[in-house]
């Protein structure tokens, strides 16, 4: 899990910074003529998802964006879903990865080998895939990125003119939607790091890092953005709370069932 909120992270730093910075000064307007694998296949079809759907609203791009926002993270709701009952599978076998570590602890070659001999008859016994959780963000990233860039490259956003209280194609006025998008990405990786007590520093660099980002980026990039990611980020909690909940729940019956057995 850790591994993974990390590359998340940075992969979100990666993309705010090389992918953003340069749409939002040329932003390259997708068409249907747009050309490139990317372009063509992931950015436009998005881009004309919100169009239509905003034709659909009265030409409401606001509604749109929360509207598919809503609608893809809903699709890739079942591989989150998956992602955190591995992560929760993986957690439960660190006190016997832990004990393995410590029988085989010398760093010869032949140790480590039946180490990871070891490590692999453990995976397969609790039909444990180390692997798995990481195919679920190979998968949402594309998405995710692509209506990212969908988002800062459909024309009719760039003119779509107020939507509430800022206008979609420029930044915040009142800086309220920046500050939104900051202290729910803040709430969201918060609870997503509930169940890792003992966090190193670089997770908890990266708590207070991402929320700092977010905000800079969304107090200067077009309002569009912002309401994306504060959309985003209030599913992402929503969404956590509910898949870890269940899992707690069980934890504590099973606890309070074996120390009623002592």
């Amino acid at each position: 899990m850790k591994k993974r909120i990390l590359l998340l992270s940075a992969i979100i730093l990666l993309v705010l910074v090389t992918t953003g910075c340069s749409t939002i000064d040329n932003p390259n307007y997708i068409t249907a003529e747009s050309t490139g694998f990317w372009s063509k296949y992931i950015v436009y079809p998005l881009s004309w998802l919100m169009t239509t759907v905003a034709e659909m609203f009265g030409n409401s791009y606001g509604l749109s964006i929360i509207i598919v926002t809503l609608l893809i993270r809903l699709a890739i709701l079942p591989l989150m879903i998956k992602q955190t009952r591995n992560s929760k599978a993986m957690q439960a076998l660190q006190p016997e990865m832990q004990k393995l570590r410590e029988k085989y602890s010398s760093k010869d070659q032949k140790t480590q080998q039946q180490l990871q001999q070891e490590t692999m008859k453990l995976f397969q016994e609790h039909k444990v895939n180390p692997l798995a959780g990481c195919f679920p963000l190979l998968i949402q990233m594309p998405i995710l990125i692509g209506f990212y860039q969908a988002i800062i490259r459909t024309e009719g956003i760039s003119k779509a003119g107020s939507f509430l209280w800022f206008d979609l194609g420029a930044p915040d006025p009142l800086y309220l939607l920046p500050i939104i998008a900051g202290v729910t990405t803040f709430l969201q990786q918060k609870i997503m790091m509930t169940d890792m007590p003992n966090s190193n520093p670089q997770m908890q660099m990266m708590l207070y890092i991402m929320p700092v980002m977010i905000l800079v980026f969304a107090i200067n990039f077009p309002a569009a953005l912002a309401l994306y990611w504060v959309v985003g980020n209030i599913f992402m909690i929503i969404q956590t709370f509910f898949i870890k909940s269940p899992v707690v729940a069980k934890e504590k019956v099973k606890d309070r069932a074996g120390g009623a057995k002592k």
